[in-house]
């Protein structure tokens, strides 16, 4: 383990594998009560989220460098799932390429704590150089579709992704050597646990459709549910994580509970644009990486800038 971690980010990571291990309890003890019932999608789904605690833990333990490397593999991954759902033109394929490098650049200026280039890389510097490059090329027929989706797809697969890296950067003021680390368990298990309980709060209680034609499974029960369970886990979680105030903490809640539900209509929609059910196949049970971070694009730089503000 790596020196300077605290006992309380340790002990909440253990208490994921725990929750892990009930639901893998509950469920062969469900397959041997209940024979007839398919469990397949349930199993591949616990299976799965064992794979990415396994994975996160790990580079949370490993230290700030080997988090933010495990985070840019992410947006790697996330970008190349949106890419492969486009349909690219072929002069624009070498910049798709400058595209993809901008990804390591981004993560870099992290590792650097340049906080003013991290800020303006994507949304400034690569917004003009790309739609520069298209226009060497020559190519005019599509060309406002092509810098539109392009550019778009590095500002929520890497530079809204890349916010949740940039946590471990941050100096709080607080005497806590993980505080950085601290804030992201802390982000990225409310963003996740919000998923789970607004879906489960949905199944059980959802009766009205927020956005039928978007996402139909989504109610405003199960948004609600969700949104009151994610404040009522964010107010404990902030004491042994983050240096949050209680106040702050319920601020910090609803702002992951409400964004996580955003950022998942926002990849609803435009898989549906694009009549795709799912990213890609690489989380069995759950789809791609898009699918799993899909929230997480929302709730990364609006919970990064609400900590930013307040403490830095």
């Amino acid at each position: 383990m790596t020196a300077g971690l605290s006992g309380n980010l340790v002990a909440v990571l253990l208490g994921i594998v725990t929750l892990l291990t009930v639901a893998s309890l509950v469920i062969l003890a469900l397959k041997s009560r209940l024979p007839g019932n398919d469990y397949s999608e349930l199993v591949l789904r616990i299976r799965t989220w064992w794979a990415i605690v396994a994975i996160f833990a790990f580079a949370i333990l490993m230290g700030r460098i080997a988090a933010i490397i495990l985070l840019a593999f992410v947006s790697f991954l996330a970008f190349k799932e949106y890419i492969s759902m486009l349909p690219i033109r072929r002069s624009d394929r070498q910049v798709v390429f400058w595209a993809y490098l901008s990804i390591p650049l981004q993560y870099y200026w992290i590792c650097k704590g340049w906080y003013w280039l991290f800020i303006v890389f994507i949304p400034v510097l690569v917004f003009l150089l790309l739609p520069f490059c298209m226009a060497v090329i020559g190519e005019t027929k599509g060309y406002l579709h092509a810098t539109g989706t392009l550019h778009w797809g590095l500002m929520i697969t890497v530079f809204a992704l890349s916010h949740a890296a940039c946590l471990l950067a941050l100096q709080t003021g607080t005497s806590r050597p993980d505080s950085g680390e601290g804030m992201l368990l802390y982000l990225v298990f409310l963003t996740q646990f919000n998923d789970i309980s607004q879906y489960f709060w949905g199944k059980l209680l959802g009766r009205h459709k927020v956005t039928p034609l978007v996402s139909p499974n989504k109610t405003y029960e199960g948004l609600l549910g969700g949104v009151i369970t994610t404040l009522l886990l964010a107010f404990p979680l902030a004491q042994v994580l983050t240096p949050l105030t209680p106040i702050e903490a319920v601020i910090a809640g609803l702002i992951i509970g409400i964004g996580g539900f955003i950022g998942d209509i926002n990849i609803s929609a435009i898989k549906r644009d694009l009549g795709i059910r799912e990213s890609g196949r690489l989380l069995p049970g759950h789809g791609g990486v898009l699918d799993r971070v899909d929230s997480l694009t929302c709730t990364a730089p609006l919970f990064f800038h609400f900590v930013h503000y307040t403490h830095y």
